[in-house]
């Protein structure tokens, strides 16, 4: 205060006069004050994903041939057993904080856990799980006929499964032949009294830890997991532990969504959506797609640290004509080509022409081959970030399906919106080349954009209209690769640094598209923009155009200028962010009804635009909200919408000030979210 007021005196030093005095100053000096500090608090948007670094483990630290029943007996089963996961944990679950292990022993896992044992189903076992032990050196022998293996020389004092140590009780035997392959015989242990060996009613044993590894301080890692043993007849895998990162785990409602879809997506990796998997896959009849060395497995690729895969799994194409800013380049692509798989995504994509489905190419080694491309998938689960609305869709499924060890019950995934029925252009093309082949029909480039993410914020809604999203272009620190350029061009960006804007989403090859966000104070997650959660309802304060998230709402546009309040005691506000909002609506006598504070206003038409004037928590509320096409919301309502235009419209709720006056004479605010101090308006 004492630097303003002097401020003040020299200000009106240099330029006296009634409306310059002193106090006059320092009285818009402390407005302005107070206006800034306001702003210092509001909140920032952030697009944010979580990252999969699923690190499989090398060949030499999974335990191949654990016996349960013979290959021959197996094979003529057909898949028709619930798959049955059995969890342990491991002390540091133990040791979270009581609200963390609530949350993942009476929610997370659980939920998880039930989801793939009804998706799936596995070949009937009548034996029981008794893991192998881990040998000394990893030197292993298998004598000819003798479906168990033996250690050379002896067994490690303990096995593991990634982090954990595997329970004694869990072990088999400990089978040693002597350095020459002879005098085989089974040490003596000593069970506990009353306890028998092996995990019964499972077909896959699920080890949980909860540490703050190296791996959870890498970028945004929530969990990670890998399978640690196969059965010794078709290869499946029968054990796996999944790592939560505890700094990582949040229970606030509106994250748990996330949390648990990260969760079922790293289980699936352990079951058998992994590039340590691939060479392991087998046909509808049980035979290896992969050809076997003399020790019954695939040749090991030193490069990638896994089997090498024969080309019934995995090939790779080559785009000769792949669209980027700067003109045509050649792209190779990895495409998974079992058949269930290629039935699925060309289904899904209306492309008869597509060779399979596109496997990442960029990531680290836990990223790229073992999930597929966020560019051709983005909101599937299985891709290498989750970004938003994470569905585990057919094509997945069907990827599970080919292993040879599942069969899935489709009528449990996930509709897959993303590229549904956009053709071989699509699935096939770069998004530049998308871009221009929509623009140049006149036609809009969902599911991309073009509008650089910028302050003040304009949002606009999902396809889906289940959340107000923002475009995901941005400028990047640095200049884009070469074959990740994908604009020539962008409204308000200078020639000269067109090379650093892409998508914020490194995985999607830097294409940009509408994307959830979260709002942040202080660097910390205030709410999110998905319309499901009642968690994401903005603070009355700051709930400028009387949005209403909950399970009943959607997302709808606004109309192309700002919302204001005002007030018959207070100064007026008008708000530099929107664009789109979330709002409760229903689908009834073939119109679209969409209810704004309690009020209901019915959509006639698309484009219809819906003038609000509402009084609320003593603010007169001003803006509009822009109808959409009536069955872009009701088709999954079972009504038939109605489109009439009409001249005059049945009139919509409109209130007035109370105070008798619509526009007061007090000044109006321009409050611009994201921090950028906004200017008074006289």
């Amino acid at each position: 205060p004492r630097v303003l007021e002097a401020l003040c005196d020299l200000h009106d030093a240099i330029s006296p006069s009634l409306f310059t005095s002193k106090w006059f100053c320092l009285w818009w000096t402390m407005k302005l004050w107070f206006i800034y500090a306001f702003l210092h608090l509001m909140q920032k948007a952030l697009i944010h994903g979580t990252n999969c670094r699923h690190q499989h483990l090398s060949p030499d630290e999974v335990i191949h041939g654990s016996y349960i029943e013979p290959a021959h007996v197996m094979k003529k089963r057909s898949l028709d057993q619930k798959l049955r996961i059995k969890l342990f944990y491991g002390p540091s679950v133990y040791e979270l904080d009581q609200e963390k292990f609530d949350l993942i022993h009476n929610n997370i896992f659980p939920q998880a856990v039930q989801y793939w044992e009804k998706a799936l189903r596995v070949r009937k076992t009548q034996g029981v799980i008794k893991l192998h032990r881990k040998c000394e050196k990893n030197q292993v022998f298998f004598r000819k006929g003798v479906p168990y293996p033996y250690c050379r020389n002896s067994c490690e004092s303990e096995t593991k499964c990634g982090e954990i140590v595997i329970p004694e009780e869990h072990l088999d035997v400990c089978r040693v032949c002597d350095s020459f392959g002879e005098n085989c015989q089974v040490m003596p242990h000593a069970d506990k009294p009353g306890v028998e060996r092996g995990i019964k009613d499972a077909d896959f044993v699920f080890y949980v830890t909860a540490l703050e590894s190296e791996r959870c301080r890498k970028g945004m890692t929530v969990a990670y997991a890998a399978h640690c043993q196969q059965e010794g007849s078709l290869d499946r895998p029968i054990a796996g532990h999944a790592n939560l990162c505890p700094s990582g785990i949040s229970t606030r409602p509106q994250e748990l969504r996330g949390i648990l879809s990260t969760v079922k997506h790293e289980l699936l990796h352990a079951l058998g959506f992994s590039v340590s998997l691939y060479a392991y896959f087998r046909d509808k009849d049980g035979e290896p797609l992969t050809p076997r060395a003399e020790n019954g497995r695939p040749i090991t690729n030193n490069l990638i640290q896994a089997g090498e895969w024969s080309d019934k799994i995995i090939q790779k194409v080559t785009r000769k004509s792949w669209k980027v800013a700067g003109g045509l380049i050649s792209r190779e692509v990895s495409m998974i080509v079992t058949p269930r798989v290629k039935e699925e995504v060309r289904r899904h994509f209306n492309c008869s022409l597509l060779e399979g489905a596109e496997l990442e190419n960029q990531g680290h080694d836990g990223t790229a081959v073992t999930h597929w491309e966020k560019r051709v998938f983005e909101n599937e689960a299985m891709t290498g970030t989750h970004t938003q609305n994470a569905v585990y869709s057919r094509i997945t499924f069907a990827l599970m399906e080919d292993t040879g060890w599942y069969l899935p019950d489709y009528s449990l995934a996930d509709d897959l919106k993303w590229g549904k029925g956009l053709g071989c252009d699509f699935a096939m093309r770069s998004c530049r080349d998308w871009m221009d082949i929509r623009q140049a029909k006149n036609l809009p480039i969902n599911p991309y954009c073009e509008e650089v993410k910028r302050e003040p914020l304009r949002t606009k809604c999902t396809d889906d209209h289940r959340a107000v999203a923002i475009c995901n272009l941005v400028q990047h620190s640095g200049v884009l690769p070469e074959g990740y350029r994908n604009f020539r061009q962008l409204v308000g960006v200078d020639q000269n640094k067109i090379t650093h804007y892409g998508g914020s989403v490194v995985l999607a090859d830097y294409c940009s598209y509408l994307q959830e966000f979260t709002w942040k104070n202080n660097g910390k997650e205030v709410r999110g923009s998905h319309c499901h959660f009642p968690e994401n309802n903005p603070g009355v304060e700051k709930n400028f155009a009387l949005e209403k998230y909950g399970n009943g709402s959607r997302c709808f546009p606004h109309v192309d200028r700002a919302w204001e309040e005002r007030s018959c005691h207070k100064e007026g506000r008008r708000w530099g962010h929107w664009g789109s909002g979330c709002y409760e609506y229903r689908c009834a006598g073939g119109f679209l009804h969409i209810i704004v504070d309690n009020r209901t206003f019915t959509c006639y038409h698309a484009g219809q635009e819906l003038q609000v004037h509402l009084y609320s928590e003593d603010w007169l509320h001003y803006g509009g909200i822009i109808c959409p096409d009536c069955r872009s919301v009701c088709q999954t309502e079972d009504m038939e919408c109605i489109g009439w235009k009409y001249q005059v419209y049945p009139e919509h709720p409109w209130d007035s000030l109370p105070c008798g006056c619509s526009y007061p004479v007090s000044s109006v605010m321009v409050v611009l979210v994201g921090g950028i101090l906004g200017r008074l308006i006289l």
